[in-house]
């Protein structure tokens, strides 16, 4: 009976120890969860105040967007507005310069009106001027240029001078007038690089195979009509 009360102590012993043991493993459990739970909360606040932080910044950089947006917005009005300006100065100094042109073109029509002719010189290929075909002063038609100015007695910068091109009727009418004309800026070339005539004294007209001075019907008629006049007015 003896024997049997100790087994039974000990077996109560063995059981109270076990109970002892496994609730100090679960304090210690609940001691580490409550650890960890306490970290994530500070984690989570942590968080929490950089979201607030990154969304104030966020706020901060709209606000700063939209004021860039204004400015360029702004100065997007400002340059079109500009651009309209200068447009309208463009156009009123385009105006104001066909103006000046209409009014020196008038003057010069007038200059021309009043002015007398006094002398008149023939380049034709018969006296030493143009070949057929060509454009090309000859030497000849320089000397008679030459004698021409040396017998303006004015100073030549006073005189007017009308240059006209003219071609016999051999070939199409539309390289007559371009040939007549290139006749014509040949003399008026020669006159502004050797004599110094100003630009603006010197006229030139084309009137190809318009104007014969002959019929056309023989090489020597046709000779004659490859011509350039030049009419000095004063």
């Amino acid at each position: 009976m003896r024997k049997s009360l100790f087994v039974i102590g000990l077996s109560a012993l063995a059981v109270g120890s076990t109970a002892c043991a496994s609730k100090g493993f679960v304090n210690e459990q609940v001691g580490g969860v409550g650890k960890k739970v306490d970290s994530l909360s500070q984690s989570l606040e942590e968080t929490q105040e950089r979201t607030r932080q990154n969304e104030g910044r966020i706020s901060e950089v709209d606000q700063k967007a939209g004021a860039a947006r204004s400015a360029a917005d702004q100065a997007q009005r400002t340059a079109t507005t500009a651009g309209q300006a200068a447009n309208a100065a463009d156009a009123k100094a385009a105006a104001a310069a066909d103006a000046a042109r209409m009014a020196g073109a008038k003057a010069d029509e007038v200059d021309r009106a009043t002015k007398r002719l006094v002398y008149e010189v023939v380049l034709s290929e018969d006296s030493g001027g143009f070949k057929f075909g060509a454009s090309t002063l000859p030497d000849a038609a320089k000397t008679k240029i030459d004698d021409l100015i040396a017998r303006v007695k004015a100073d030549p910068k006073g005189a007017y001078f009308e240059i006209e091109g003219h071609t016999d009727n051999v070939g199409e009418r539309w390289v007559n007038e371009k040939l007549g004309l290139d006749r014509a800026e040949a003399v008026k070339r020669y006159l502004y690089e050797q004599h110094k005539v100003p630009l603006h004294r010197m006229n030139v007209i084309s009137y190809g195979e318009d104007k014969p001075i002959a019929p056309n019907k023989t090489s020597a008629d046709r000779a004659q009509n490859r011509r350039v006049v030049i009419k000095v007015l004063i």
